[in-house]
């Protein structure tokens, strides 16, 4: 049975020495020694901050820290040979790169280029606020650093339906452009800010065929150069559905690879959204759970006060678990960034049994939560903070817990706001476990572990309880849960 767990290999403040790839290279074996089947790994691409692109701000997708453009020939995480030694050290230990894939915008043109414009309403994107008027934006990208070498391919403002800079305006507004390829933005499946297709940087027009011309070519180019197993696409929220319904057919057809996908479509609270997607998709794709991510977030605040036998609620693991892809934090939800969500040190390890220990959905672990992280930055008022995220604790034990307890039949008990538990009975080849949690005082449950543990001792993994339980003639035993924690319980051999 496939029992797999991505690790996120990254946050958005990894330190810009051009490194990372060559530590990912000496982590495999440990990666694989704690059970992880697949490690995503940031967009490789040149961007237009240069080094210090956190991969986000792309600017060249056929500079994978080969040329030097921008400043420098490595990206923030190295040359495209580490990056390449990276990528075989995870096959070597039998684990799938996933790669980043972001295909909404790019930033950092070379040249200037005269466009005729309306100014938007960024609250509501279909209401123009000018008449149309000429600006010159940065819209032409000519890669010269690159000379033309893979692809000859230029992109200028027939590219694009939109843009945030206009040389000679102060500050920041989104203008759409005014070009052959429709008379408005491009349709999304809903309605954020009137129409939500502009995100960022040069927003770029899948209406026009040379385009998307230019990103199936590149995306085949993309896995002659790494062979990746699967992709992580960033901002679907932004872009038309049929694009990446397409592109993923043609990735698929022309690498012979059923490559794996999973879309970041961020919208806590809004599952309904999430689940639209996946039909309109057609099961191309998986997603990420941002309901559940928010219902974690809000747990760890609110403490006893949430009800934890409702964490489920609403969730698409709940409905579509074949179909999730769970996290308990990222990149844009760690402290300090755009989606700033961050779960609560107490309510990690909780959070952790949540995704790692069910049945459903395929977690993902993030960064900081394995290796810890610091760092500087501004919050949303100006003001500097500095950032210490602690490793999770416990966090190896869970995920050994995973590789060897969390099998067969579940049971589960979520009938108290504070206290709730779960059974896993094991199959043929792994024992099974038992997981309670409390989000208030102590807590004990009376759960079913099945009959083939009759008279047989369970204790708690992680330490958190001394006294053993003993499973009764019918296969039940009383489990309990320190206050404000948690316990897993596996038999005693």
């Amino acid at each position: 049975m496939f029992k797999g767990t991505i690790i996120q290999y990254f946050h958005w403040y990894i330190p810009n020495d051009g490194n990372l790839w060559n530590n990912l290279r000496a982590d495999a074996p440990r990666l694989k020694s704690l059970g992880f089947s697949a490690v995503w790994l940031p967009p490789a691409c040149k961007c237009a901050d240069g080094i210090n692109g956190t991969g986000y701000d792309i600017y060249d997708l056929f500079d994978l820290g080969e040329f030097d453009q921008k400043g420098s020939v490595k990206t923030k995480f190295g040359s495209k040979d580490e990056y390449i030694e990276a990528i075989k050290a995870i096959h070597d230990h039998q684990m799938q790169a996933m790669v980043d894939v972001v295909l909404n915008h790019k930033a950092g043109g070379d040249e200037l280029e005269k466009i005729t414009v309306v100014r938007v309403n960024p609250d509501n994107r279909k209401e123009a606020v000018s008449e149309p008027f000429e600006i010159e934006a940065y819209t032409k990208f000519t890669f010269p650093g690159r000379n033309k070498k893979y692809s000859e391919y230029l992109w200028d403002s027939k590219c694009f339906t939109g843009v945030d800079k206009a040389k000679g305006i102060d500050g920041n507004g989104i203008f759409r452009i005014l070009n052959n390829n429709g008379d408005n933005w491009q349709d999304m499946i809903y309605d954020e800010n009137g129409n939500y297709d502009f995100l960022m940087f040069n927003d770029i027009d899948f209406r026009n065929e040379s385009v998307r011309g230019e990103l199936n070519y590149w995306g085949k180019w993309y896995y002659d150069q790494v062979h990746f197993d699967g992709v992580r696409l960033d901002a679907v929220k932004h872009m038309p559905y049929w694009f990446y319904n397409e592109w993923l057919d043609e990735l698929r057809k022309n690498t012979g690879q059923e490559i794996f996908a999973v879309a970041e479509f961020w919208s806590p609270g809004e599952t309904e959204l999430l689940v639209k997607y996946l039909e309109v998709t057609n099961g191309r794709v998986s997603l990420f759970d941002a309901t559940l991510q928010q219902n974690f977030h809000h747990a760890s605040r609110q403490g006893k006060d949430f009800d934890i036998s409702k964490i489920f609620d609403d969730t698409l693991v709940k409905i579509h678990p074949e179909k999730t892809v769970t996290v308990v934090s990222n990149h844009d939800t760690q402290p300090l960034q755009a989606l700033e969500a961050p779960v609560e040190v107490w309510f990690k390890p909780i959070a952790y049994s949540l995704i790692l220990l069910r049945d459903g959905g395929y977690p993902c672990v993030f960064y900081p939560d394995l290796y810890g992280g610091h760092y500087k930055d501004k919050d949303k008022q100006g003001n500097e903070q500095e950032i210490w995220l602690q490793k999770t604790e416990n966090i190896e034990k869970l995920l050994q817990v995973r590789c060897d307890h969390a099998y067969g039949i579940q049971r589960d008990y979520f009938d108290h706001p504070n206290c709730i538990g779960w059974t896993r009975e094991g199959d043929g080849e792994h024992s099974g476990c038992a997981v309670l949690i409390s989000t208030g005082d102590e807590g004990n449950k009376n759960m079913e572990a099945g009959k083939r543990y009759a008279g047989r001792i369970f204790f708690d993994a992680l330490g958190k309880r001394n006294e053993e339980v003993t499973i009764n003639e019918d296969g039940w035993g009383n489990f309990f849960s320190p206050a404000g924690s948690l316990s897993v319980w596996i038999e005693k051999i």
